[in-house]
């Protein structure tokens, strides 16, 4: 039964990334924004939704150990998905349909757009990171950090939405929905409300699909006797990042590379300022490296070189490929063994 949810789910999630990238696209297009704002910040906080209430359903009103750790293993296990397995994910979908896009196995993207997510992420996920290595007692200075990256993401978004509007948006294919509009259903530019109404259903989608998933992959990961750690760092990231998985490819599918990247960024920036300011207000004590969450924050060290080793190139000589990308896959693995490695250890 648990599997046939799970594939229930995933077809939901497909869905809702379908109608989400087309209505997302258009929402940008009705509002005059530029491509990073409707890729970096619309897409990113729309489909990052569902990995973000784990993290706050299980610390601010879990109760226990175990909660505190599946909040801090969601909030760390996120950027470090986006950042290998998305990526690589993406490289592979730009590799698969390198025949029907013109760019080939070239990722055609906006190098500004990429390069200040990345440098955001890079800061804000760097002082989230350093807040826990301070020591014991010091709870208020973690709050100030919380304070600092929710002012530092606002900065961005504000960035963003202040960028220059190209034209990528006279390539829009039809709002699916389009027909719910009686009297306009013809009309090759929808109303600004039959968009939001598409938007708000493919989320639903999302969010209860994403739901269902890591549901289901909970009692399958107790049945086989997986633990909390594992479902925590390595399981449940995978099934709530499905969202900007799924729209990137669909994405890259059309050849629109800026909105594909710019998904993931733009969430790895989120992810690094929004989530970690939960824990830090609320389990400031559990934001902390030890001996028992070294594997864990490990993961953010394994997500900052990934993307450091896909997009060296980048910056360095302003093109990028499809096989640069799957260079995440590598990292990913790496951490997955010695994660199993660690746990191993530990059984013994």
């Amino acid at each position: 039964m648990d599997l046939v949810i799970l594939l229930l789910a995933f077809v939901v999630i497909l869905a809702g990334a379908e109608l989400f990238t087309n209505g997302i696209e258009w929402f940008g297009r009705k509002l005059d924004l530029a491509e990073g704002a409707v890729g970096s910040v619309l897409a990113a906080v729309g489909t990052a939704l569902p990995e973000t209430t784990i993290p706050f359903i299980a610390i601010v009103f879990g109760s226990g150990h175990a909660s505190t750790e599946v909040g801090v293993g969601a909030v760390l296990g996120a950027p470090f998905m986006l950042g290998t397995l998305a990526m690589c994910v993406t490289g592979l979908a730009v590799l698969g349909f390198r025949n029907r896009r013109d760019q080939g196995v070239m990722v055609a993207v906006d190098r500004t757009v990429l390069l200040h997510d990345l440098r955001w992420f890079g800061l804000g996920y760097g002082l989230a990171i350093a807040a826990a290595f301070l020591p014991a007692g010091l709870e208020l200075g973690k709050a100030g950090v919380a304070i600092v990256l929710l002012g530092l993401y606002g900065v961005y978004v504000r960035a963003h939405f202040a960028g220059v509007v190209g034209d990528h948006e006279l390539a829009l294919a039809p709002l699916r929905l389009r027909r719910l509009d009686r009297g306009h259903r013809d009309h090759p530019v929808p109303r600004l409300r039959v968009v939001g109404v598409q938007v708000v259903l493919a989320l639903g989608c999302i969010v209860v699909g994403a739901a269902a998933f890591v549901g289901a992959v909970g009692e399958i990961a107790a049945t086989l006797g997986i633990g909390s750690a594992i479902l925590a760092l390595v399981i449940a990231p995978i099934a709530t990042e499905l969202p900007e998985k799924l729209n990137s490819v669909i994405w890259v599918r059309q050849g629109k590379d800026t909105l594909a990247l710019g998904n993931i960024t733009g969430a790895m920036v989120f992810q690094s300022a929004i989530p970690t300011s939960i824990v830090l207000l609320f389990a400031p004590t559990a934001w902390s490296v030890s001996a028992d969450s070294a594997l864990s924050f490990l993961s953010a060290g394994i997500a900052v070189a990934s993307v450091a080793a896909i997009f060296l190139p980048l910056r360095l000589r302003g093109t990028i490929t499809g096989r640069a990308l799957t260079v995440g896959g590598v990292f990913y693995v790496a951490y997955l063994g010695l994660v199993v490695g660690g746990l191993a250890r530990g059984a013994a």
